[in-house]
Protein backbone atom coordinates (compact mmCIF):
# COMPACT_ATOMS: atom_id res chain seq x y z
CA UNK A 1 0.00 0.00 0.00
CA UNK A 2 1.83 3.32 -0.90
CA UNK A 3 -0.85 5.55 0.95
CA UNK A 4 -0.24 6.00 4.63
CA UNK A 5 -2.51 8.68 4.61
CA UNK A 6 -5.94 9.68 4.83
CA UNK A 7 -8.22 12.52 4.77
CA UNK A 8 -11.77 12.05 5.57
CA UNK A 9 -14.60 15.04 5.31
CA UNK A 10 -17.50 14.54 7.67
CA UNK A 11 -20.58 16.72 8.68
CA UNK A 12 -19.75 17.57 12.44
CA UNK A 13 -23.28 16.28 13.80
CA UNK A 14 -23.08 12.86 15.94
CA UNK A 15 -24.41 10.42 13.69
CA UNK A 16 -22.16 11.94 10.50
CA UNK A 17 -19.15 11.51 13.05
CA UNK A 18 -20.48 8.33 13.57
CA UNK A 19 -20.41 6.93 10.58
CA UNK A 20 -17.04 8.66 9.72
CA UNK A 21 -15.48 6.95 12.49
CA UNK A 22 -17.17 3.53 11.28
CA UNK A 23 -15.35 4.28 8.15
CA UNK A 24 -11.79 5.49 9.80
CA UNK A 25 -12.25 2.30 11.84
CA UNK A 26 -12.98 -0.46 9.10
CA UNK A 27 -10.30 1.37 6.87
CA UNK A 28 -7.57 0.97 9.97
CA UNK A 29 -8.64 -2.68 10.27
CA UNK A 30 -8.28 -3.42 6.42
CA UNK A 31 -4.81 -1.44 6.41
CA UNK A 32 -2.92 -1.33 10.17
CA UNK A 33 -0.32 1.12 9.43
CA UNK A 34 -2.95 3.67 7.82
CA UNK A 35 -3.75 7.09 9.33
CA UNK A 36 -6.85 8.66 9.47
CA UNK A 37 -7.79 12.14 9.67
CA UNK A 38 -11.23 13.18 10.10
CA UNK A 39 -11.50 16.94 9.14
CA UNK A 40 -14.94 18.59 10.40
CA UNK A 41 -16.73 20.54 7.81
CA UNK A 42 -20.11 22.36 8.48
CA UNK A 43 -22.88 22.91 5.57
CA UNK A 44 -24.58 25.18 5.20
CA UNK A 45 -27.87 22.87 5.75
CA UNK A 46 -26.08 22.37 9.01
CA UNK A 47 -26.25 26.25 9.59
CA UNK A 48 -29.84 26.96 8.77
CA UNK A 49 -31.98 25.30 11.56
CA UNK A 50 -34.85 27.53 11.59
CA UNK A 51 -36.08 27.16 7.76
CA UNK A 52 -37.85 23.60 6.57
CA UNK A 53 -35.25 22.09 4.25
CA UNK A 54 -37.66 22.46 0.73
CA UNK A 55 -37.61 26.12 1.16
CA UNK A 56 -33.77 26.38 0.71
CA UNK A 57 -32.60 24.15 -1.44
CA UNK A 58 -33.25 20.76 -0.09
CA UNK A 59 -30.61 17.89 -0.72
CA UNK A 60 -27.03 19.73 -1.59
CA UNK A 61 -27.11 21.79 1.27
CA UNK A 62 -25.21 18.56 3.58
CA UNK A 63 -22.50 17.97 1.19
CA UNK A 64 -21.54 21.42 -1.18
CA UNK A 65 -19.22 22.21 0.90
CA UNK A 66 -17.88 19.11 1.90
CA UNK A 67 -17.57 18.19 -2.02
CA UNK A 68 -15.48 21.85 -2.23
CA UNK A 69 -13.11 20.34 -0.17
CA UNK A 70 -12.56 17.28 -2.12
CA UNK A 71 -12.09 19.64 -4.84
CA UNK A 72 -9.77 21.57 -3.76
CA UNK A 73 -7.54 18.79 -2.07
CA UNK A 74 -8.47 19.68 1.62
CA UNK A 75 -9.72 15.74 1.97
CA UNK A 76 -9.02 12.90 -0.05
CA UNK A 77 -12.88 11.36 0.94
CA UNK A 78 -16.20 12.63 1.78
CA UNK A 79 -18.51 10.36 3.83
CA UNK A 80 -22.47 10.87 3.52
CA UNK A 81 -25.48 9.51 3.99
CA UNK A 82 -26.58 8.60 0.51
CA UNK A 83 -30.18 10.13 1.41
CA UNK A 84 -28.51 13.61 1.37
CA UNK A 85 -26.33 13.36 -2.14
CA UNK A 86 -28.05 14.92 -4.99
CA UNK A 87 -28.12 12.62 -8.18
CA UNK A 88 -25.81 14.67 -10.40
CA UNK A 89 -22.16 14.69 -8.84
CA UNK A 90 -19.79 18.11 -9.57
CA UNK A 91 -17.50 17.09 -12.33
CA UNK A 92 -14.15 15.76 -11.25
CA UNK A 93 -15.86 13.57 -8.29
CA UNK A 94 -17.61 10.35 -8.02
CA UNK A 95 -19.21 8.06 -5.71
CA UNK A 96 -16.66 5.19 -5.28
CA UNK A 97 -17.92 3.22 -2.79
CA UNK A 98 -21.86 2.52 -1.10
CA UNK A 99 -21.28 0.71 1.95
CA UNK A 100 -23.53 -2.01 3.12
CA UNK A 101 -27.05 -0.94 3.68
CA UNK A 102 -28.15 -0.98 7.72
CA UNK A 103 -32.14 -0.78 8.54
CA UNK A 104 -33.80 1.56 5.67
CA UNK A 105 -37.41 1.83 7.08
CA UNK A 106 -38.64 5.15 8.90
CA UNK A 107 -39.79 5.03 12.53
CA UNK A 108 -41.35 6.46 15.52
CA UNK A 109 -40.12 7.74 18.63
CA UNK A 110 -43.36 7.95 20.52
CA UNK A 111 -44.94 9.71 23.82
CA UNK A 112 -46.76 6.81 24.61
CA UNK A 113 -47.02 3.06 23.67
CA UNK A 114 -48.72 2.54 20.25
CA UNK A 115 -48.61 -0.80 17.84
CA UNK A 116 -49.65 0.79 14.84
CA UNK A 117 -50.21 4.01 12.77
CA UNK A 118 -53.99 3.47 13.81
CA UNK A 119 -53.56 3.28 16.85
CA UNK A 120 -52.01 7.15 17.38
CA UNK A 121 -54.45 9.25 19.54
CA UNK A 122 -56.80 11.31 17.47
CA UNK A 123 -55.18 14.20 16.09
CA UNK A 124 -51.40 13.62 17.48
CA UNK A 125 -48.80 15.89 17.21
CA UNK A 126 -45.68 14.34 15.46
CA UNK A 127 -42.80 16.26 14.27
CA UNK A 128 -40.81 15.50 11.00
CA UNK A 129 -39.45 18.17 8.57
CA UNK A 130 -39.43 15.74 5.84
CA UNK A 131 -42.32 16.22 3.05
CA UNK A 132 -42.57 12.58 1.87
CA UNK A 133 -42.87 11.67 5.83
CA UNK A 134 -45.40 14.09 6.06
CA UNK A 135 -46.95 13.01 2.63
CA UNK A 136 -47.44 9.33 3.18
CA UNK A 137 -48.67 9.91 7.40
CA UNK A 138 -51.30 12.16 6.14
CA UNK A 139 -52.17 9.49 3.58
CA UNK A 140 -53.06 6.99 6.41
CA UNK A 141 -54.05 9.27 9.07
CA UNK A 142 -55.75 12.68 7.68
CA UNK A 143 -56.30 13.55 11.19
CA UNK A 144 -52.50 14.00 12.05
CA UNK A 145 -51.33 17.20 12.66
CA UNK A 146 -47.43 17.89 11.45
CA UNK A 147 -44.81 20.15 13.20
CA UNK A 148 -42.02 21.01 10.86
CA UNK A 149 -38.66 19.44 12.93
CA UNK A 150 -35.49 19.98 11.74
CA UNK A 151 -32.01 19.66 13.81
CA UNK A 152 -29.99 16.61 14.41
CA UNK A 153 -31.13 13.33 16.21
CA UNK A 154 -30.52 14.92 19.87
CA UNK A 155 -32.09 18.43 18.84
CA UNK A 156 -35.15 16.11 17.71
CA UNK A 157 -35.47 14.29 20.98
CA UNK A 158 -35.56 17.01 22.85
CA UNK A 159 -37.72 18.98 21.22
CA UNK A 160 -40.50 16.26 20.74
CA UNK A 161 -40.24 16.84 24.99
CA UNK A 162 -40.06 20.56 25.26
CA UNK A 163 -43.04 20.99 22.37
CA UNK A 164 -45.29 18.27 24.14
CA UNK A 165 -45.55 16.37 20.47
CA UNK A 166 -47.22 12.92 20.14
CA UNK A 167 -44.19 11.59 18.23
CA UNK A 168 -41.63 12.24 15.64
CA UNK A 169 -40.25 10.56 12.49
CA UNK A 170 -36.34 9.63 12.21
CA UNK A 171 -34.71 6.60 10.07
CA UNK A 172 -34.01 3.96 11.99
CA UNK A 173 -30.37 3.09 11.12
CA UNK A 174 -29.49 6.60 12.42
CA UNK A 175 -31.36 5.86 15.78
CA UNK A 176 -29.35 2.34 16.12
CA UNK A 177 -26.13 3.74 15.65
CA UNK A 178 -26.51 6.39 17.98
CA UNK A 179 -27.58 3.84 20.41
CA UNK A 180 -31.07 4.49 20.60
CA UNK A 181 -32.85 1.82 19.72
CA UNK A 182 -34.76 1.50 22.22
CA UNK A 183 -36.51 4.74 21.65
CA UNK A 184 -38.06 3.41 18.75
CA UNK A 185 -41.86 3.29 19.57
CA UNK A 186 -43.16 1.49 16.19
CA UNK A 187 -41.25 0.88 12.98
CA UNK A 188 -42.89 2.58 9.86
CA UNK A 189 -43.00 -0.37 7.48
CA UNK A 190 -42.16 0.27 3.79
CA UNK A 191 -46.15 -0.29 2.61
CA UNK A 192 -46.95 2.32 5.09
CA UNK A 193 -43.90 5.00 4.47
CA UNK A 194 -41.79 4.07 1.90
CA UNK A 195 -38.38 5.49 2.46
CA UNK A 196 -36.37 8.03 1.25
CA UNK A 197 -34.11 6.92 -1.60
CA UNK A 198 -30.87 5.19 -0.74
CA UNK A 199 -31.71 5.45 3.41
CA UNK A 200 -29.78 3.11 5.33
CA UNK A 201 -26.96 3.21 3.21
CA UNK A 202 -23.77 5.36 3.15
CA UNK A 203 -21.71 6.93 0.13
CA UNK A 204 -18.03 7.19 0.49
CA UNK A 205 -17.08 9.74 -1.98
CA UNK A 206 -13.53 10.89 -4.08
CA UNK A 207 -11.88 12.57 -6.72
CA UNK A 208 -12.17 11.09 -9.94
CA UNK A 209 -8.47 9.48 -10.90
CA UNK A 210 -7.45 9.13 -7.12
CA UNK A 211 -6.70 6.01 -7.85
CA UNK A 212 -4.65 5.12 -4.48
CA UNK A 213 -7.67 6.53 -2.55
CA UNK A 214 -10.09 3.88 -4.67
CA UNK A 215 -8.08 0.70 -4.03
CA UNK A 216 -8.36 1.86 -0.29
CA UNK A 217 -12.04 1.40 -0.89
CA UNK A 218 -12.45 -1.25 -2.76
CA UNK A 219 -13.41 -3.91 0.14
CA UNK A 220 -15.80 -1.63 1.53
CA UNK A 221 -18.30 -1.40 -1.48
CA UNK A 222 -21.01 -3.55 -1.06
CA UNK A 223 -22.58 -5.15 -4.66
CA UNK A 224 -26.10 -5.21 -3.83
CA UNK A 225 -26.29 -2.42 -1.67
CA UNK A 226 -24.84 -0.44 -4.76
CA UNK A 227 -27.11 -1.93 -7.27
CA UNK A 228 -30.62 -1.42 -5.35
CA UNK A 229 -29.01 2.66 -4.66
CA UNK A 230 -28.52 3.06 -8.26
CA UNK A 231 -32.04 1.76 -8.90
CA UNK A 232 -33.31 4.32 -6.57
CA UNK A 233 -31.51 7.30 -7.57
CA UNK A 234 -32.09 6.23 -11.33
CA UNK A 235 -35.37 6.71 -10.27
CA UNK A 236 -35.25 10.30 -8.48
CA UNK A 237 -32.99 11.57 -11.35
CA UNK A 238 -35.49 10.79 -14.07
CA UNK A 239 -38.18 12.74 -12.05
CA UNK A 240 -36.03 15.43 -11.11
CA UNK A 241 -36.93 15.29 -7.77
CA UNK A 242 -35.49 17.02 -4.36
CA UNK A 243 -36.44 18.20 -0.62
CA UNK A 244 -39.32 20.12 -2.39
CA UNK A 245 -41.21 17.37 -3.31
CA UNK A 246 -42.41 13.93 -1.82
CA UNK A 247 -40.63 11.45 -3.47
CA UNK A 248 -40.10 7.79 -2.49
CA UNK A 249 -38.41 4.67 -3.41
CA UNK A 250 -36.80 1.41 -2.07
CA UNK A 251 -35.13 -1.79 -4.24
CA UNK A 252 -34.43 -4.32 -2.73
CA UNK A 253 -32.86 -7.88 -4.21
CA UNK A 254 -35.44 -10.87 -3.68
CA UNK A 255 -34.95 -14.42 -5.25
CA UNK A 256 -32.14 -13.03 -7.58
CA UNK A 257 -33.89 -10.06 -8.60
CA UNK A 258 -34.98 -6.31 -8.21
CA UNK A 259 -38.12 -5.46 -6.88
CA UNK A 260 -38.03 -1.12 -7.27
CA UNK A 261 -41.12 0.68 -5.86
CA UNK A 262 -41.41 4.13 -6.03
CA UNK A 263 -44.05 6.98 -4.66
CA UNK A 264 -44.59 10.53 -5.78
CA UNK A 265 -47.57 12.37 -3.78
CA UNK A 266 -49.07 15.53 -2.71
CA UNK A 267 -47.87 17.15 0.60
CA UNK A 268 -51.16 16.93 1.78
CA UNK A 269 -51.03 13.56 1.56
CA UNK A 270 -54.81 13.70 -0.60
CA UNK A 271 -52.90 11.86 -3.78
CA UNK A 272 -50.18 9.15 -3.93
CA UNK A 273 -49.05 7.85 -6.96
CA UNK A 274 -47.34 4.19 -6.03
CA UNK A 275 -46.07 1.46 -8.66
CA UNK A 276 -43.26 -0.89 -8.61
CA UNK A 277 -40.89 -3.13 -11.22
CA UNK A 278 -38.81 -6.05 -11.07
CA UNK A 279 -35.88 -6.90 -13.42
CA UNK A 280 -32.54 -8.44 -13.44
CA UNK A 281 -30.24 -7.08 -10.85
CA UNK A 282 -27.88 -5.52 -13.96
CA UNK A 283 -31.23 -3.28 -15.50
CA UNK A 284 -30.89 -1.79 -11.81
CA UNK A 285 -30.65 1.55 -13.98
CA UNK A 286 -33.35 1.04 -16.60
CA UNK A 287 -35.95 -0.09 -14.40
CA UNK A 288 -35.71 3.02 -12.29
CA UNK A 289 -35.90 5.33 -15.12
CA UNK A 290 -39.08 3.07 -16.51
CA UNK A 291 -40.21 3.19 -13.36
CA UNK A 292 -40.43 7.03 -12.96
CA UNK A 293 -41.75 7.04 -16.66
CA UNK A 294 -44.74 4.91 -15.31
CA UNK A 295 -45.63 7.48 -12.74
CA UNK A 296 -44.89 10.39 -14.60
CA UNK A 297 -47.63 8.80 -17.34
CA UNK A 298 -49.83 8.17 -14.29
CA UNK A 299 -49.97 11.96 -13.50
CA UNK A 300 -46.75 12.81 -11.79
CA UNK A 301 -45.79 15.04 -13.94
CA UNK A 302 -48.82 16.94 -12.92
CA UNK A 303 -47.86 16.47 -9.29
CA UNK A 304 -44.25 17.52 -9.41
CA UNK A 305 -44.92 20.47 -11.73
CA UNK A 306 -47.80 21.87 -9.39
CA UNK A 307 -45.46 21.16 -6.59
CA UNK A 308 -42.28 22.92 -8.22
CA UNK A 309 -44.71 26.12 -9.28
CA UNK A 310 -45.51 26.67 -5.54
CA UNK A 311 -42.09 26.15 -4.07
CA UNK A 312 -40.81 28.91 -6.57
CA UNK A 313 -43.67 31.43 -6.74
Amino acid sequence: MSQQRLRIGTRASRLALWQAEWVKSSLQQLYPGLQVELTKIQTEGDRILDVPLAKIGGKGLFVKEIEEALLDGRIDLAVHSMKDVPTLLPPGLEMRCITERADPRDCLVLACTSNSLADLPQGARIGTSSLRRRAQLLHKRPDLRISDMRGNVDTRLRKMQEEGLDGIVLAAAGLKRLGYEKRIGLYLEPTDCLPAIAQGALGLECRIGDEATHALLAPLNHPETATTVAAERAFLARLEGGCQVPIAGYAQLIDGRLELSGLVARIDGSEILKESLSCPPAEAEEVGRALADILLRCGADRILGELYDQANA
